[in-house]
Order: structure tokens, then sequence, then C-alpha cells
């Protein structure tokens, strides 16, 4: 069975295999591979016999008849063959693979014409077979290659293929088919042959040379090569004389090829006699080729095997050779032409090759070229000497002098290709010791000078097309290079360190020198003579990050205050070298290395070069630091190694080097260093005068090291100079100086405070306080600026100084200092400054005071007197600023200084932080957001007063945390909240969330209190979940998030208590972010379920109160989530609403007036129906208590209740209920007393008869009219009899009146007529629309509501019933006779009157099935229901490929028997619906995964990969359900016959899916037979498509072999 089965399946795909398609016929050669994996000698023997049987070849395009097989066809079965041999060399046997053989070498040679595809088909199927059974694959090639004749071109090509791929094998054949191919070459006349003894040769030699190069592994390791010197020789002859001469560029390049492998297999003597012809001619192809790889790639071993033999010729040709050579690596590399940058590769072995033979004549050559201006012939040289300086080390030790003397003029170059060129080759020279040579220290300057080159001076910043256009620049590579050989050769570091000194320090200072000193830092630290370094230092070989180091000035007239010496040890083993040397020499002091490490990434990470020589140099600058700066200069240099240039603080950087240098003055505890270090400070402050950000830090190191002095006349002295010194204008350099002055007052308050002021004393201030001075001059602004300096100073002494000392000066000596230089005082007038620094500086200063007394042990005991007034003062400059645009920092400081005011004593009057609320929110709320593009700088100073505004109205928080003091503050921001501005909404609701952060995380309850105003709060907060700003949705979600754990928390839970519904909030703010509206409005749908399980009972009304407020919003979304979120509330929680009904019908009818946004309308319309789903009773009698006649918002609201059968039965029961209960009329007074009319319809009646028009008058009322069609239809024909005459009361009649006189009510509210459109109702939605059309045509209604034609109309009525709706009158009339004994006449007389009919004409009506089949799940047939998904799962699978989309039906009928079909119908959307069929049949498979799958798969909007999809689903299939295989399998079947290409390619896909996953056990389920002939039938479809997945299918089928 297995083999007759495979053959089988092999003969099906094979007769397909002349497919006019290629797709297809690639699919039928995959399936063919795919039964040679299973089953590999039955799929060959197939492949085999197809071939012999269809022998005759005839034109692809020819008529086929029968035993023919075109070229193209037969092609493909080889192709298919070479797979399956391939992959299974080792399972064949024997005699299959002699049967392959003879068949491939058979349609090898068949044509004499070259079929290329066809033939080197079967010649790779030869190949795959000869790697196992080369003996019998020669004996047939070898039957082919006779002598005397020429053999087959592929036969050669074989043979070539055979020998790259089975060198062990072939190579002891060589010699026959050498001496039999050698007569051949003779007879070859075309190129094509040539070409192809060529490739045979080369092919032969390198297998020839890899075998004696692998003798050990040989099977006969007795081979020589002298076995072939005498046949390649006779080839060689043949070559070289008579086919390169050849017109024939191809056949030229495979003869070049050939030669070089040849070469070495030619006798030494033959070889020694034609190197004289063979290199020029071999050099002359390079004029004859633009590629010459393969020229370059013979040469190479043409000389390799010269100098193998020592060779003696050689010598004459070299002058010709290196001027060749030289000219193809001169030649540009493009880096798109792999062949050139291989060319060059060639060519530079060349020059190795003749440099390990003749270094001296090449050097003659090479160094001379080094002299001319050519860019291109210098660069090309010099890669020559970088080369064979690497390559032949040996050769070239005794040329060092030559080689490094001939460097002068490329060190002279400014071309930048050149000097890379330089560098790369000084770089190999330092690694194999020129550099130590006379002459090396110019090249170790050389690369230094390159190093210094700065960034905006390199020259190859060039053009897009210009040849100089660089991937590296000079500079970098010199950087890299000069620190690859100071760290990794160690005869490097001795010169390097000296020289890069003297290069550093004889650059001129300033910030033009900076880029120049970058690089020589790391050859500083790297290169640095270890006797500089400390046990534990590191080393060079720690030294991995580059540096960067700014200038300092050459100071001429002084003596350099260290010096450093080697010690004896050192000096004696290196001679005259152990000198002193200058601290000019090793670089800067530590000052400079402090302000380098200031800001550690710049030029290439100078701060960490910096640091570590401040290491190495420990020694020059005090001898107490070594120990210390071992332990501390490491563990910064591990913190920038933590971090990157993005992630590093600066402000916390600058904190650890500030902390270092205090360890270090500690450490070295020698007041007059530290003097002295203090003056150099000062005197480098000018050098960084273009670098504000490191002047800065400079300040504050001098402010450190002034505090570590002792001397105070020196510290007064000093900070005299500062003040005088300092840039005052500078903004930058005035924060530096105050810094510098609040580190100093550490140590030293009472002399700052009275430096500060003295200066403030001095002459520099007295001219700008006298009346002369009232108008501004140009030095009234130097003044300002020296204000704003003094004041700024005087708030950092102040946060700096101790806690203890500053207290008792703060408001006597700080404050008051401040304020008397802030503002002037002119004949009595105060006259406060316009200049904003001066401004922010006593903001600042005040900030500074405030949080120093805030931070102060004794706070609370102090009494601020000041603190009204300054906070007076901060508010005069909120109020100040434009509310229309955010450009200083002012608002933000003066609120900062308020919300470090606030906390202290005393405390501040009510109105006075209501004013300041209100002045802080409206001066930062309003300000418009600034456009895009206008630059980081703005968006951080809207970010940072944002922040200060949450700041400030936290502190006031903090003094009232009660859900009073949290309420009050919610009232400030709720116009913000609710403001029809976007940016004002978010910027409110993001405070209000840092407020009840706040207020959660600072909660302590002492006893269990209600949260009182909770749903105030989150009725407010919730509907903004769908604010247009997905910025303000966040923010809300945060605030209903806080709210809800502070309920928690006034409930007693602690404060780490995690709820798990609550924090499914901050999951869901992901949705917020979703443009979607339906994703948004179901997330908020997802918000108020939280809300609704968390909150308590007694807060929800005030919740729902307060949303219903939200239904007016201005902003559409908000209030379409208040209609979602009321409606989730209702859902969830309105079982405890029954005493609030009333209320809330009220409130949503006047919302309904207030609005006319249908998207209010359907939320009210549902909201009520929630209700009602609920407190039906209570709705209904809401409803009814509404103002008859009832308006239209009551009208939708009566319609809301229509929209669900269990409900609307329910609604129309207790309708009927309250229209029977009471009286339909009351008779006047009038009436008793005589015939005249007098009845008067009562309201209850009335009312509940318009409800019933108005819950009818929905189409989705239908079922429930049906259930309750007898009671209905019976109630209101009585109620039409016992209205007839009857009229409204007197109000409503004034009513109706006003009505007609303006707009008009919905419906007229007459009594009777109200009745008969009721009735009307109940047979229309009853399915009866023949009976009111019927009773229209014939006036029925007319009669039915008149007096005199009342009974005329109750007979109309019956005889239409009985015409065209008798399956209704026996439950109607059995109701109707139930009313004989009413107690109303009019009553009696009706019912009678509709019994009474002799016009009664019963006929058989359809009744139609209602009903969906999902209903058939329910009870006890759950397992039938079962057996139907099964049953339609196939259709359903096949129809997603539904190419016309029609309609699809299940009959019900046939799905009772389990065979569900789909039929063609009228709809445009089959997909879609067999979508929606598969994932409803999902959960009733009983298969978490299935279901899982088909849901993900299958969601509507989603686009489908259906392989994906149908691959994953018969997986799932297969693995849970394997006994379905053979119903899956033969419903499948059905399809294949669809008049739909789609769904006939699916078929079989799935067929083939099905097979693919299944088990091989479940074979039995399947009919073979039935199903690999329907296969059959569909390879000869129509449709590429149907014959591919067919293919494919029948390939799988080998599994059930």
């Amino acid at each position: 069975m297995t083999e007759s089965y495979v053959k089988k399946l092999s003969a099906i795909l094979l007769d397909a295999i002349t497919d006019k398609d290629p797709l297809v016929r690639e699919q039928v050669c995959g399936a063919l591979c795919a039964l040679g994996e299973a089953q590999p000698e039955e799929a060959l023997s197939a492949c085999e016999e197809y071939l012999w049987q269809h022998e005759k070849v005839f034109p692809a395009r020819g008529h086929r008849l029968a035993g023919e097989l075109a070229h193209p066809y037969r092609t493909m079965i080889l192709r298919a063959m070479e797979t399956v041999v391939s992959g299974h060399i080792s399972e064949l046997r024997k005699d299959k693979a002699r049967a392959i053989i003879l068949l491939a070498s058979s349609e090898m040679t068949r044509a004499k014409e070259l079929v290329c595809d066809w033939q080197q088909a079967a010649s790779n199927v030869l190949v795959a077979v000869g790697k196992r059974f080369i003996s019998q694959v020669m004996e047939e090639l070898l039957s082919k290659f006779q002598p005397g004749a020429l053999p087959h071109y592929f036969v050669v090509q074989t043979l070539a293929s055979l020998a790259a791929s089975n060198v062990f094998g072939m190579v002891p054949f060589l010699t026959s088919i050498l001496s039999t191919m050698l007569p051949m070459l003779g007879m070859a006349k075309h190129d094509t042959m040539r070409v192809a003894f060529c490739c045979v040769l080369q092919h032969f030699s390198e297998s020839t040379l890899e075998y004696l190069a692998n003798l050990d592994q040989a099977p006969d390791p007795t081979v020589r090569k002298d076995t072939f010197a005498t046949d390649i020789f006779s080839a060689y002859d043949i070559l070289f004389n008579h086919w390169l001469p050849s017109r024939e560029a191809k056949l030229r390049l495979a003869v070049v090829e050939a030669l070089g492998p040849m070469s070495h297999l030619l006798p030494s003597e033959k070889l020694e006699e034609q190197l004289p012809k063979l290199l020029p001619g071999v050099l002359a192809l390079y004029k004859k080729h633009a590629e010459t790889f393969h020229v370059s790639k013979s040469l190479g071993q043409i000389l390799e095997a010269a100098v193998t033999v020592g060779s003696r010729t050689l010598e004459a040709q070299l002058d010709s050779l290196l001027a060749a050579l030289h000219a193809q690596i001169c030649v540009p590399v493009e880096s798109s032409s792999p062949l050139v940058v291989s060319n060059q590769k060639e060519v530079l072995r060349c020059f190795t090759v003749l440099a390990s033979c003749a270094p001296d004549r090449l050097l003659a050559f090479l160094l001379p070229k080094l002299d001319t201006n050519n860019e291109r012939t210098r660069v090309g040289t010099l890669q020559v000497v970088r080369h064979v300086i690497n390559s032949a080390a040996s050769q070239m030790e005794v040329k060092k002098p030559f080689i490094l003397s001939s460097m002068r003029l490329p060190l002279l170059d400014t071309n930048s290709k050149v000097k890379r060129a330089v560098v790369q080759v000084i770089s190999a020279m330092a690694h194999h010791g020129y550099l130590e040579q006379p002459g090396g220290e110019a090249m170790v300057e050389y690369i230094v000078q390159q190093c210094a080159l700065p960034p905006e001076m390199e020259p190859w910043k060039l053009g897009p097309d210009s040849e100089d256009l660089a991937t590296d620049s000079v500079r970098a590579i010199s950087i890299s290079t000069l620190y690859l050989v100071s760290t990794t050769v160690d005869r490097m570091s001795d010169p390097a360190l000296p020289r890069c000194c003297r290069q550093t320090t004889a650059l001129p200072p300033g910030p033009l020198a900076l880029p120049a000193q970058v690089p020589h830092t790391r050859a500083l630290h790297g290169g640095a003579d270890p006797a500089l370094q400390e046990p534990g230092a590191p080393g060079p070989e720690e030294a991995g990050g580059g540096g960067r180091c700014l200038p300092r000035p050459v100071r001429q007239q002084r003596d350099p205050p260290f010096a450093l010496r080697h010690n004896h040890e050192t000096s004696a083993s290196r001679g005259s070298r152990g000198a002193w040397w200058p601290l000019e020499c090793l670089e800067l002091p530590p000052v400079l290395r402090q302000t380098v490490s200031s800001n550690p990434y710049l030029g290439d990470g100078r701060g960490a070069a910096a640091l570590r020589l401040l290491n190495v140099l420990h020694h020059s600058i005090h001898p107490s630091l070594g120990q210390r700066w071992a332990t501390t200069i490491p563990l910064l240099l591990e913190h920038l190694d933590g971090c990157t240039e993005e992630t590093l603080s600066q402000k916390e950087w600058e904190e650890k080097l500030l902390a270092f240098l205090r360890d270090t003055l500690a450490a070295a505890s020698d007041n007059t260093w530290t003097c002295q270090l203090s003056l150099e400070m000062c005197r480098q402050l000018s050098c960084y005068d273009a670098e504000p950000q490191e002047k800065n830090f400079l300040y504050k190191c001098i402010g450190t090291t002034l505090g570590a002095a002792s001397s105070k006349d020196m510290v007064r002295k000093q900070l005299q100079e500062l003040l005088e010194t300092a840039r005052h204008q500078e903004e930058t350099e005035r924060e530096g100086l105050a810094c510098c002055f609040g580190i100093c007052a550490i140590s030293h308050l009472d002399d700052v405070l009275a430096q500060l002021e003295n200066f403030m004393r001095s002459d520099v201030f007295r001219k700008s306080t006298g009346i002369f001075n009232i108008f501004k001059d140009r030095s009234e602004n130097e003044v300002e600026k020296l204000k704003s300096t003094v004041i700024l100073c005087y708030g950092h002494v102040a946060a700096q100084a101790p806690r203890e000392l500053v207290l008792a000066k703060v408001e006597s000596d700080i404050l008051r200092n401040i304020f008397q230089y802030f503002s002037t005082k002119v004949l009595g007038i105060k006259v406060e400054t316009k200049d904003p620094a001066l401004k922010l500086c006593l903001i600042q200063s005040v900030c500074m005071a405030s949080q120093a007394i805030c931070s102060s042990a004794q706070a609370s005991s102090f009494h601020f007197s000041r603190k009204a007034e300054l906070v007076a003062q901060m508010m005069e400059f909120i109020k100040a600023e434009p509310q229309d645009s955010l450009r200083t920092p002012i608002r933000k400081k003066a609120m900062l200084a308020c919300t470090y005011l606030v906390p202290l004593d005393p405390a501040l009057d009510e109105q006075v932080q209501v004013d300041m609320i209100h002045s802080c929110l409206h001066s930062v709320l309003p300000v418009p957001p600034e456009p895009e593009g206008e630059g980081d700088h703005q968006e951080s100073l809207y970010l940072d007063t944002m922040h200060t505004l949450e700041e400030v109205l936290t502190s006031l928080l903090r003094r009232n945390m009660t859900p009073q003091g949290l309420q009050t503050m919610v009232e400030h921001l709720s116009p913000w909240i609710k403001s029809p501005r976007g940016h004002e909404r978010v910027r409110a609701l993001g405070l209000s969330a840092c407020l009840l952060q706040y207020f959660l995380e600072h909660l302590h309850v002492s006893a269990l209190v209600p949260f009182h105003n909770l749903g105030v709060l989150i009725g407010l907060f919730s509907p903004r979940c769908a604010d247009l700003w997905p910025a303000t949705r966040q923010e809300a979600v945060s605030c209903v998030y806080a709210l809800l754990y502070l309920h928690l928390g006034y409930e007693g839970f602690s404060r780490d208590y995690r709820d798990d519904a609550i924090e499914r909030l901050l999951t869901l703010k992901e949705g917020l972010a979703h443009p979607d509206p339906a994703i948004l409005f179901h997330t908020c749908h997802s918000i108020a379920q939280i809300i609704a399980k968390r909150l308590p009972p007694e807060q929800l009304i005030s919740l729902l109160l307060t949303m219903f407020e939200g239904l007016g919003d201005p902003d559409k979304n908000c209030s379409r989530a208040a209609t979602v979120m009321i409606n989730c509330l209702l859902k969830e929680r309105g079982n405890m609403l029954l005493e609030k009904v009333p209320e809330i019908v009220s409130v949503l009818r006047s919302k309904l007036q207030e609005t006319r946004e249908e998207y209010v309308l359907q939320a009210a319309r549902h909201s009520v129906y929630l209700l009602a789903s609920q407190h039906c009773a209570a709705v209904v009698s809401s409803l009814l208590g509404s103002p008859l006649p009832f308006d239209s918002h009551t009208c939708i609201l009566w319609r809301a209740l229509a929209v669900e059968p269990g409900l609307t039965t329910q609604v129309l029961g207790l309708l009927l209920e309250k229209m029977s209960r009471d009286v339909p009329f009351k008779e006047t007074r009038a009436f008793l007393l005589s015939s005249s009319p007098g009845r008067v319809a009562t309201l209850l009646p009335l009312a509940a008869t318009c409800a019933l028009y108005e819950v009818m008058s929905v189409l989705a009322s239908g079922p429930a009219v049906l259930e309750l069609y007898p009671q209905l239809f019976t109630a209101l024909l009585l109620r039409v009899g016992c209205t007839v005459g009857v009229v409204l009361p007197r109000t409503l009649q004034a009513k109706e009146r006003r009505s007609a006189g303006s707009a008009p009510a919905p419906r007229s509210l007459e009594p009777c007529s109200s009745a008969v459109d009721a009735l009307q109702a109940v047979l229309l939605r009853g399915g009866n629309e023949e009976v009111v059309q019927r009773m229209e045509l014939e006036g029925g209604w007319r009669l039915l509501g008149t007096s005199a034609g009342h009974e005329e109309g109750v007979a109309r009525l019956a005889s239409a019933m009985a015409k065209f709706a008798g399956p209704r009158l026996p439950l109607v009339m059995k109701e109707l006779v139930c009313t004989q004994s009413s107690a109303y006449e009019i009553q009696r007389v009706t019912s009678t009157g509709f019994l009474a009919e002799e016009k009664m004409e019963l006929r058989s009506a359809s009744i139609r099935l209602f009903g969906h089949l999902n209903k058939a799940c329910h009870g006890g047939c759950a397992d039938t229901f079962l057996e139907q998904v099964v049953g339609g799962l196939v259709p359903l699978l096949l129809h997603l490929r539904d190419p016309q989309a029609p309609v699809t039906s299940v009959s019900l009928q046939r799905a009772r028997v389990g065979q569900a079909r789909l039929t063609q119908g009228g709809s445009p959307d089959v997909p879609q619906a067999c979508r929606f069929a598969l994932r409803m049949s999902g959960p009733n498979l009983k298969c978490e995964q299935l279901a899982a799958a088909l849901q993900q798969h299958l969601q509507d909007g989603r686009g489908l990969h259906f392989g994906e999809f149908l691959n994953c689903t018969c997986k799932l299939l297969m693995h849970h359900f394997p006994d379905l295989l053979g119903r899956l399998v033969s419903t499948s079947l059905f399809y294949f016959k669809s008049s739909w290409e789609d769904v006939r390619a699916a078929a079989p896909m799935l067929t083939g899916f099905l097979v693919l996953h299944v088990e091989a056990e479940h074979r039995p389920q399947v009919d073979l037979e039935q199903l690999t002939t329907a296969l059959q039938l569909l390879l000869k479809d129509p449709a590429p498509l149907v014959r591919m997945k067919a293919a494919e299918t029948l390939g799988r089928l080998v599994k059930f072999a």
C-alpha cells in the first residue's frame, strides 16, 4: 500500500508538472520534494520512471504528443530529484543510485545543443549523487568522455563541479581524465567549450592542491605533485599560448583563472622557464579588463608559486610587476563595488609576496613615490607601506630608518586622505618598534598635532560629491590611534607623555585653544609614567575613556608652584630621563581639573580623563593626597561610567565634585596651600568668561576653598575682590558669585554679612540714592545689577548658613538689607524698580530665607513678623504679570516664595488665602499654550510654573487637611475644570489630581467618619475622562483614583491597602489615550463600573445629580461620557434607588427640555430603561404622573421602555392594570339629571392609554405585544367603547386649546381617539397591517369612534380580523367572553358586537418561526447544538473566502439533521457573517484555546491572514478533536466543486492543514482514494491558485502512505 500510494501521488503530481503557470509548477515541484522527504526512493523512482516514459523532448511552445515532455518541465523534475538526493544521500541504495546516474546522464547529454537550465539541472543531480557514489558517477561520465571526440559541454562542466564538491573522491581519477582530455584541448574550436575546459582545469588544480595539503586525511597518501606535472604543463601550453590571446574576454578571464592554481603544479624548471612570458602575459590583461580581480588573484598565485620554487628570473620582472601593481592599488575604492575592494586585497597580497623575496627592490620602488604630490599615488603608496610593515615585519626590520626618513614629505601633506593614511602607517609603525628609531619622535608629534586639530577647522567637512569626503575625521582617527598605541604598545609610554605635555602647554590660552587640547589628556593618563602612580591608581589598561582639558595661561613670569621628579630607581633605570619636570609639562593644578570635570562629557569625555590625570599627578599637587584620592577618584569615575551625557544629573555631579574638593582640603589640612589654591582659582576666573557654566562652578569651588581657610582677613579680602571684579550684568555669574558667598557663610557667616554690608555702604551704590538720579541713565542699570547680586548673595547666605545662627539674623540683617536696596524712597515716595532681574533676585532671596526658616529646628517657635508684608509683595509681583503670556519666571518664583511663607507662623487671614488662590490661578491657568516650535525653554518655564502653582496650593491645603478644606480647593478650581478652553481644563485637572494625591498621602483619620462630599467630587471629575484633550482624561482618572482611595481611608482601611477594582483605573488610562470614540467611551463605562462598585450607597444620588448637571457640558465628549457613566451607575447600582426614582425621572425630563442633542436623548432613553428594568412599577408610576398631554420628552421616555421584550411585557402589563384599575370616566351632575352628555375622562386611565400608544409605537415592542396580544386587543377595544362621547377635564381642555394656538402636542388627547390610536398600534405591532389597512379603506376607524357608528365599526373590525388575523381570534375571543359581565354596558355591547359577527372567515395561516440558532444551546439540547456547530464549521471557514459576499443563512431544517448549508442570498456581508458565526460558535466547541483563536483572528474590522488563521485553527482542531478528521475532510470535499475560485482554493488548503497537523494513526478516517481523485481533478482547474493548493495538499498526503 505504501509503495503504490506514494507512486500514485507522485504520478499525479508529475502529470501536473506541465502546468502552464510557473507558480503552479513551483508548487508541484515543492510537493514532489515533500514526498521525497518522507519516501525518498519511492519518489525518486516515480520521477525516474516518468522521465523514461516521456523520453521524447518537444519544444516548450509546441504541441505535446504522447510520450513527449518539454525540457522546462524535465528541468523541474530534475530539480526536485536533486533536492531529494541531497537531503537523503546517505539513505540511497546503490542500485537506485545507478538508475538515477543513468537517467541524469541521459538527460544531460540528450540534446547536443546547449539547453542550460535543463542540462545544468541534470548535472546537479549527478554532482549530488557523486558526493557518495563517485565511482559510479565517474564510470558513467567517462563513458561519455572518450578519446578522439569532444565530449558534451556539461560532461566537462560536471567533472569540474565534482572536483569542487568531492576532492578526495575525484583526485584519484585525475590522471586518467587528464590523459584523455589533453588531446581534446586542441580539438576545441568554440569559445564556450574552451571556457568549460579552463573551468575544469582550474577546479582540478585547486582540488589537487587541497588534496596534497591534506594528505593525512586523504584515501591515498602516496599521491605527489609531480604525478600531474607533465599533463598540467601540456594543458598550460595550450591555454597560455593559444587561448589567452583570444579576443573573447570571457575566455581570457577563464584562462587566467585557471593559470593561477595550475602554476603551483607545473614542474619547477618549466615554471622558471615560463615566467618571463607568463608574467607579462598576465599583466597585459590589466589593460584589457575593467574588472581585474581575477587577474590579480591569479597573479598572486603565480608569484607565490615562483617564490616557492626560488625563481631567479622573477627579479627581472620586478619593475613591470611593481608598476602594474602600484597602478592597481592607486585606483580609488568604491564601496559599492565589492570586486574592486577584493582586487585591492589581492594586489596587497602580491606586494606581500614581493616583500618576502625582494624587500630592497620593493622599497626602492615605493619610497620615492611618497615624494610625489599626487593624492592617489601618495595614498596608495602609504597603503602598501602600511601593509608590508604589518605583513613582512621580519624583512622590514632592517629597513626601518629608510622607511621613517621617507615619511618627511607625507607628514607635510594637508590633504585629509593622505593624513588618514599617514596616521594608519604610524599606527603600524608603533606596533613594530619603528617609533623608538631616530625619526620616530616626529611620527608621534604628527599624531598629536592631528589630535589638536580643532573640529571647526578640520578640512574634511566638504560637499557630498567631493572625493575628499571622509567617513571618519582625521582628528577622530588620530585620537583613537594615539590612545590605542599609548595603551597597548608598552614602548610608547615614555616618549608619548612628555611630547603630549609639550604640545598641550605650547598652545595659547583661552577658549580657542580648548578643542586643540582635548585629545592629549588620553595620552597623558594612558601613557603616564608608572613612577607617578600610587598603588591602586588606574594605569593605562584602565584608561578606557577619552578626556578633554581646559587650557590655562602659560605663566612665563613665575616659577611653577610645584615640580615633579622621578624616583631614584626610575631615574637610574632610565638614565638621563630621570630629571625634574615642571608642572607646566604635567598640565594644570587641581582647580582646572576640577572645572574641566564639571562638564565631564564635553570633548569626548574630558572629565574622566582629567580625574585620571589628577590621580596620576597627586604628588605634584600635595604630598598628602595620594592615599585619599586613590579611594575617592575611582568612585567618581565609577559614577561617570554608570551614566551617559543624557542621564547624568549636573547638580548631583557638581555636588560630588564639591564634596571631593572639601575632602581634598581636609586631607591636605594646610592653610597656606588652601589660601594659595583660592588665589589661583580667583586668577583663573577671567579665563572662563566664554564658558559661563564652568565659571559658575569655579565660583562654587572658590566658596568651598574660602570656607576651609582659617585666615579671616584673607577671606574678607577675597570676597571684596570678587564683588568688585564680577561681571554683575551676567546672570550666570551673579548666581555663581552668590553661591560662593553662601558656601563661604557656612564657616564665616559674620564675616560674609559684614563684607556685604560694607560693600553696600561703599561709593558704588551712593549715586543711585539721590534726587538727581530719579531719571534713569546708563549707570543706573549697572547699579541695578549690583543690587541684584547683593540681594542674591543675601539669599544664598540665608540658605547655606547654619540654621541655629541664621534665625537670629534673618529679619534684622538679611531681610532688612534686602528690602532696603530693593526699593528706593525719593522725597518720601517709594520708587520700585522695573528691572525683572532685580525682582527675580529679591523673590529668590525671599524663597531661600523662608526655606531656611522652615527647615530650622526652631521654626515652630519662630514668629515671622514680616510674613504678611512678604506675601503682599509677592502678590503684587504675580498680579503685575500679563495673563496672555509667560516670558519670565517672576510669577513662578513669587509663588514658590509664597509656598515657603504659608507654613510659617502667624497664619494668614482667610481672605488673604482666598486672594492668594484667586491671584495664582488667574495668573497661570489662562496663559495660552505656546505654539509648536517655540523652543524647549518656554515649555520648561511653563512646566516649572505649573509645578510651583501645585506647591503653593498644596501648602494652603496642608493648613486645613479636612474634607471641607479639600472641597474649598476644588470649588476654586471648578470653574477652570469646566472651562471652554482646553488648556485651562487640563491645567485645572492636573492641579486637582496633585491636591487629591497629596491629601491621600497625608491622610490621618482618627475616627471613622464619612467622606460626605465624595459623590459630588467624583461627579465633577469623572465625566472629564472623555475630555477632548487626552491629557485631561488622564488627570481625571487620577482624580477619581485618589477620591476612591480617600473614601477607603475614611472607612478605616490602611494607607498601603490596595483595592483590585480601583487599581484597574490605572490600566484603563491607556484606553483614554485612544482617539477612537468607541474605545474611549467603553473605557469611561469601565471607569463607571469601578465607581459603582466602591461608591457608598448614600453618595449615589449626589453623584448622579452632579452627573446630570454634566449633561449640559459644552464639551460634547464630556457630556457623552456623563451619559455613559450615568447609565452604567444605574445598571450597576440602580437597585438601591427605589425611593429616588421620581426625582431621577423628573431630572431626566428637565434635562431633555434643556438640550436637543441626539446623544443626550438616547442616553436619557437608556437611563429610564435601566431604571425601569430594576424598578418598573416606580418608573411607570413616575412617568404616569407627568402632565397631560405628554410632551415630546415624556414620550421619548415612554418609548425607551420598549427596547427589551421582557421589560416591555412588564410595562404593558402595568399599564393595562393602571388603565383598568380606575373608572374610565366620571359622570357630571348635569349628566345625572339629564340625558345630555356629561362624562369626563379620568386622568389615570387616560394617561395609561396614551402611554400604551407611545410604548407600542416602537417597532421593538413587537414580541411583547405578541405575548400580550389578546389582553391588549381586548382591553383597548373595550377602552374605545367606553370612551365614546367622553370629554376631557376642563383643565386639559384649556391646555388643548393653548397648544392648538401654538405648537401642537405630538398627538390629540381626546379620550376615544387616544384609545383608537393605541388599538391600531396593537394591530401593527402584532403583524396585522392588513387589518389596519382594511379598516382604513372601509372607514371602520372613523365609525368606531362615534356613538352612531360604533357598533358598525366593531363589526367591520371583527370581519377584518377574521379575514387577515384568523390565528389570533381564538385567544382574543376567549378574553372577550370574560368581559361579558362588565359593569359598563358599553363594554358589554362592544364585546358582543365583535363576537356576534357572522362574516368570520377563518383560514389557515402560515406561522413564521422565530428565534435564533444560538437558542438551541439552552437546556437539554446542548449536545445537539454542538453537533450543528461541528456540521457548520467547514462551510463557515471556507466562506470566509467568499468572493461575491452574498448573505449566508443557515437552514434550520437541515441544521436539525446536522448538515448546515450556506446558501446565497441578497446581503453583501458573507465573510463578516461567517466571522460572527464562528466567534459565537467558539465557546460551544468546549475548547478554550480554539475559542480564543477564533476571537483573536476574527475580530470585526481586523485584517485576516487566511492561511495563517486556517493553519492555527486546523492545528487546534486536530489536537483537541482528531476524531473529526474524516467528517471535516468529507465536508470540505463538497466545496472542491464550488463555483467560486477562492472557495475552491480554500477547500484543499483546509484539507492540507488538517492532514498536516493530525497524527498518522487517524488515517483510517479518510477515504484516500476519494480524496486523491478529487485533488487530481483540481490539478486541472482553470484557476492557477486552485491548482497550487491542490498540489500542496497532495504533497502532504504522504503522511498517510
